[in-house]
C-alpha cells in the first residue's frame, strides 16, 4: 500500500495536548444496506444482538434508525466510554460470534468511529467530568489502522522479501477515498503492517485485497504464516484479519511528517499480562509531555494496541540519533520506573541506567521492511 496525497499540516503543541483519544467517550456509527425482505429478520437479529451488546463493558447506550429517504438504509449508532473498550469487544472472537447472523440480512456495512469532542448537556445536568473537557481536535482526515501476525521461525527473510517486492496498488480508491502510507514491520517473526488511508478505511481494505499484485504476495506469505488462513473463504478471510486486527488508540502530530531529516520507526513494548492498555496510556502521555517540549525530536506518534500487543510508531526530526529515552519515549526522572512496572525488561534489565535502556531499546526496536507512500494526485 502507499502515501501521500497530501501533507499533514503542522499542529499547534496547543491542541496537540488538549485532545486525549484514550479519555474521549468514543461514537461509532454503523452504516447498513437491508437485503429485500430480510427486513423481519433483521429486525430479530437486532433484538438479540442490542442485549448482548448491553452487557459488554465500556458500552452505554445504541440507537437503530431507518433513512426516511432510503427505506433499505439503516445506521445503528453506539456510544462507548472509550475507544479502549470498544476495539477489544470488536476485536475479539465474541464480536465475531454476535454479529455472524447480521451477515444474511445486509448488502454491505460501514462502520465509522468518532471521539466525543464537545457534548451539549441540558443546563441543570451535572457538571461534565475533567476528563471529558476538551477542546476541538485538530483536523486530521487520516484513519490509522494496522494489522499484525506473526511467520512461522526461521521463515522470517523469506517473508520479509515477500513483503518488500509486491507492486504498490493504485491509490485512488473512489470518489472520496484515498491510500495515504503503509509501512511495514519486523521483529523476530512477528510483522506488523502500519495502514493510513484517507477516507473509508473498509473500502480501501477491500480494494487493496482485490489488487492482483497484492493478492499474489498474500499467496505467497501463506506458506510462512503460523496461523494457516484461506483467502478463498471471505469468512475465514475475515475472521483472520479481525483477529489480526491492531487498532490505533493514540495519535499525536505537531509537525510535519514529510520534512526532510524525518524518520519513521517502530517500537515493540513487552506489556506485562493485562498491562497493554497502561501501558499504551503511559506512552501517549509520555508524548504529550515530549510535544510540549521545545525543541523536540518527536513529530508523530500513533501507538497501536490489542490486549497486551504494544506498537508504537513515531516520526523522528534529528540530524543524529535521537537519545534512546526519546526514541522509546521514557523521558523525565520518574517514566523509566513506571515503564519498567508496565513491561518485562527481562531477567538483567534495567531501565534506571543509560545502558539498561539502550539494550531495552534494541529489544524493542523494530526492522523497518517497506514504508510506501503515494504520489500526489
Amino acid at each position: 500500500m502507499t502515501v501521500l496525497s497530501k501533507a499533514e499540516a503542522p499542529r499547534s503543541k496547543a491542541g496537540a495536548l488538549e485532545f486525549i483519544p484514550s479519555e474521549s467517550k468514543l461514537r461509532v456509527i454503523l452504516v447498513l444496506h437491508i437485503k429485500d425482505g430480510a427486513e423481519k429478520r433483521f429486525m430479530e437479529v437486532y433484538r438479540t444482538l442490542r442485549d448482548q451488546v448491553a452487557e459488554v463493558p465500556g458500552h452505554i447506550s445504541d440507537q437503530l434508525c431507518q433513512s426516511i429517504q432510503n427505506p433499505s438504509e439503516w445506521i445503528i449508532t453506539s456510544e462507548w466510554e472509550g475507544p479502549a473498550p470498544y476495539f477489544a469487544w470488536v476485536n475479539s472472537a465474541e464480536h465475531v460470534r454476535m454479529v455472524e447472523p447480521m451477515h444474511e440480512c445486509v448488502h454491505n456495512t460501514r462502520s465509522m468511529r468518532y471521539g466525543v469532542v464537545r457534548e451539549t448537556r441540558p443546563a441543570a445536568a451535572a457538571p461534565v467530568p475533567r476528563a471529558e473537557r476538551h477542546t476541538e481536535r485538530p483536523p486530521d482526515d487520516v484513519v490509522r489502522h494496522a494489522v499484525t501476525f506473526t511467520v512461522k521461525p526461521g521463515s522470517e527473510q523469506a517473508a520479509a522479501r515477500v513483503l518488500a517486492s509486491y507492486a504498490s496498488p493504485d491509490p485512488e480508491v473512489d470518489a472520496i477515498t484515498r491510500l495515504h502510507r503503509t509501512s511495514l514491520f519486523m521483529r523476530g517473526n512477528r510483522v506488523v503492517r502500519a495502514i493510513e488511508v484517507i477516507g473509508d478505511l473498509g473500502a480501501a481494505l477491500r480494494h487493496v485485497a482485490g489488487q492482483p499484485g497484492v493478492r499474489a504476495a498474500e499467496e505467497a506469505l501463506n506458506p510462512h504464516l503460523e496461523e494457516a488462513r484461506d483467502l478463498d473463504d471471505p469468512k475465514a478471510a475475515r475472521e483472520f484479519f479481525m483477529r489480526a486486527a491492531l487498532p490505533a488508540v493514540h495519535h499525536l502530530t505537531v509537525g510535519d511528517v514529510n520534512a526532510p531529516g524525518v524518520r519513521r520507526r517502530a517500537l515493540s513494548y513487552p506489556a506485562r499480562p493485562g498491562c497493554g492498555a497502561a501501558v499504551a496510556l503511559f506512552l501517549s502521555r509520555q508524548d504529550q509531555l515530549a510535544a510540549a517540549r521545545h525543541p523536540s525530536a518527536l513529530v508523530s506518534s500513533t501507538i497501536y494496541q490489542r490486549g497486551d500487543i504494544v506498537v508504537r510508531v513515531v516520526d523522528l526530526r534529528s540530524a543524529s540519533e535521537p537519545d534512546p529515552r526519546v526514541i522509546l519515549g521514557i523521558e523525565g526522572v520518574r517514566a523509566p520506573a513506571v515503564l519498567s512496572r508496565l513491561v518485562d525488561v527481562g531477567a538483567d534489565g534495567d531501565l534506571g541506567t543509560s545502558a539498561g535502556i539502550s539494550r531495552f531499546l534494541a529489544d524493542c526496536d523494530m526492522d523497518l521492511v517497506t514504508d510506501r507512500r503515494a504520489q500526489e494526485p
